[in-house]
């Protein structure tokens, strides 16, 4: 360690000692070199100093002896090479013309060239030898291969070749490119194509795959992670160019390089919307979120704290939750965010309209839900109190205190639903539409599908599960869903709040469904382990109020486009107050008697595409609600109270 700091003057001394031996071999073996009384060592000696001087400020002036040689390339030994001709250059002038000397030329020349020679080989000998001893203490390193053998790709194996500390050994690269198949790129072969990459390489569970195409189409890139999804190795991937531009260090690529994050797991491209028209729509607003501190309600705070609020009131029952986003946004924003958090409960109408009464909101985000489905299946109860009579309180309020827009916050499982969350979801979205024409409030309510990483969701669930080795368990390989990220959940929300719409159903289009198995499968293959063989993957049978399939639509000839290509709106028929009252009596009546059975008939008899998971499941395709009967006429379904 303590040789380090002396480096250059290491070097300086080996150029020196290089120069001293070349010049005192020539002399005595050239047949020329003592002529006209150069016999004499003490002139040699003098010319030597001359040689050594002009050398050395010749190097210096081009900052050689600043490279550190185990990293060089060919910019550094091209330095080297015109540093000594430029030394050289400068030695002649004065030896021949100044101090006019007659030594002779082949003498000088042979000299110089060898020395310098000498000093390339003993720098190139050196990184070798450096080489060498990394691959030697390197033989327990991590096979790297790399997809992409252009400037991005070829960048990353020279910081991995020149890291001393790098864990990796890069073993190939992989390209589509014909002029690079079948080449080396510092000693490394490019194969190809990467559609033949299982054929190309043999990956074993300790091997790393990295993506390093910036510049890459988002669906070439998706091509691309699939193929390597079947290889059983981890895979990472290099961001685009722009997030490299934005975020990181071009010249530590390697820092940039990142695991598959969850998003592109969605087989689409992520969906953005128009951020100035939500900025907007929501600056130097009173904004109230309920359900503020859950995983939508907590980025929709993130969201809303950007565009500089009047105030942001987050509402929620869970005291952990809440006092993590409003530490995460004071830390953030600081005095900058005028934000007050109120540990309530939506059930608690006289607390929803203290609230509201306080604050007086413009705008509500309505996100507070009881939302995982068997535990909503065991206690019916719950989901009717807090998704259903919670709603209810919140949309009173809002009515009575003037508030200009009301958002909430629905999910495919509304359509046509198979269990009590999600038929109290669809009844809340009832009650928005009995607001029509009735309140001077905007109500609206945004659908989608199943949020990646959100908790609760099944991302968490299998990789906590894979972490333990497994097995991954998936309640039935048939089951298909819409995915989407928080962030596109909560953009979807913002969005659909700043349209001049009311008591409609935004819908956005998450394109193709996914299934589940795919999903469970893909990210074993991202965290390095092989389905079935490394990682187990089980079925356990369906859960209670789960189906095969869900949708994000009742009836899709009734969608209507909006500015937004990727938001439609589905119309639905108008509820009237009195008819809304009858079906809260219903759902009250069925809580009296502490049945859930009752409970359940109830949800049937006032949401009348609620159906038995069985009998939807046993269905191949997507069905035709149309046939089930009005409420009138199934009126004696529930007699109770």
């Amino acid at each position: 360690m303590k040789l380090k700091k002396y480096r250059k003057e290491i070097v300086f001394l080996i150029d020196l000692s290089i120069i001293t031996i070349v010049s005192s071999t020539l002399f005595c073996i050239l047949p020329d070199s003592n002529r006209n009384g150069y016999s004499n060592y003490f002139v040699l000696l003098s010319k030597l100093v001359l040689l050594i001087i002009c050398t050395t400020v010749s190097q210096y002036f081009f900052k050689t002896y600043d490279s550190l040689w185990r990293y060089a390339e060919s910019k550094e030994y091209l330095a080297l090479l015109v540093g000594g001709i430029t030394g050289y250059t400068g030695f002649f002038v004065l030896d021949r013309f100044i101090i006019n000397s007659k030594i002779s030329i082949l003498f000088s020349l042979a000299t110089y060239s060898i020395s310098l020679l000498g000093m390339l080989l003993m720098r190139l000998s050196y990184r070798q030898y450096r080489k060498r001893k990394k691959n030697k203490n390197g033989k327990d390193r991590i096979p790297l291969v790399i997809i992409g053998a252009g400037e991005a790709g070829v960048k990353l194996h020279e910081e991995v070749e020149n890291n001393p500390n790098s864990r990796y050994n890069t073993i190939c690269f992989v390209d589509d490119s014909i002029e690079k198949i079948g080449k080396h790129i510092h000693n490394i072969e490019v194969k190809g194509p990467i559609k033949n990459l299982d054929t190309l390489i043999k990956c074993s569970s300790n091997s790393e795959i990295v993506v390093a195409m910036p510049s890459v189409s988002t669906k070439k890139r998706e091509e691309i992670l699939k193929i390597c999804w079947a290889m059983k190795c981890r895979v990472r991937i290099l961001p685009d160019t722009l997030t490299l531009l934005q975020n990181y260090d071009l010249n530590n690529l390697w820092k940039s390089v990142r695991d598959v994050q969850l998003e592109e797991l969605l087989g689409r491209e992520q969906i953005t919307f128009d951020n100035e028209e939500v900025k907007q729509f929501l600056h130097n607003k009173v904004i109230m979120v309920t359900g503020g501190g859950g995983s939508i309600g907590s980025e929709l705070c993130r969201q809303i704290a950007k565009v500089q609020p009047k105030r942001l009131v987050i509402v929620d029952i869970y005291e952990n939750n809440a006092y993590d986003i409003q530490q995460e946004l004071l830390q953030i924003y600081g005095d900058k965010l005028n934000l007050t958090v109120e540990i309530a409960s939506v059930r608690d109408n006289v607390k929803v309209n203290q609230l509201f009464k306080l604050y007086r909101p413009n705008i509500v985000f309505h996100a507070a839900a009881h939302k995982h489905v068997p535990l909503m299946e065991s206690c019916p109860e719950e989901a009717i109190k807090n998704n259903i009579i919670g709603t209810y309180n919140v949309v009173q309020a809002a009515d009575r205190y003037k508030v200009d827009k009301f958002v909430q916050i629905s999910t495919d499982k509304a359509v046509n639903p198979t269990s009590i969350m999600g038929a109290s979801k669809r009844f809340c979205e009832m009650i928005l539409q009995s607001m029509k024409k009735v309140s001077k409030t905007d109500f609206v309510a945004v659908r989608f599908g199943n949020v990646l990483g959100s908790n609760g969701s099944v991302i968490p669930l299998f990789q906590k599960q894979i972490a333990q080795g497994g097995p991954v368990t998936v309640t039935d390989k048939r089951i298909v869903r819409y995915f989407m990220t928080i962030s596109e959940a909560a953009q979807l929300v913002l969005q659909a709040c700043s349209m001049a719409n009311s008591a409609e159903i935004y819908v956005l289009d998450m394109g193709q469904s996914v299934k589940i198995i795919d999903l469970a499968e893909n990210l074993i293959r991202l965290s390095g382990h092989v389905p079935y063989t490394e990682i187990a993957i089980i079925e356990t049978g369906l859960r209670p109020g789960e189906k095969l399939y869900e949708e994000l639509l009742m009836k899709s000839e009734e969608l209507i486009a909006t500015s937004n290509h990727k938001i439609y709106i589905e119309r639905q028929k108008e509820i009237s107050q009195i008819e809304l009252q009858e079906k809260l009596d219903i759902l009250q009546r069925s809580l009296e008697t502490e049945s859930p059975i009752y409970m359940i008939k109830a949800m049937k008899l006032v949401v009348p595409t609620y159906r038995d998971p069985d009998e939807v499941n046993e269905e191949d395709v997507y069905l035709d609600y149309s046939d089930i009967g009005t409420e009138e006429e199934n009126i004696d379904i529930v007699n109770v109270g």
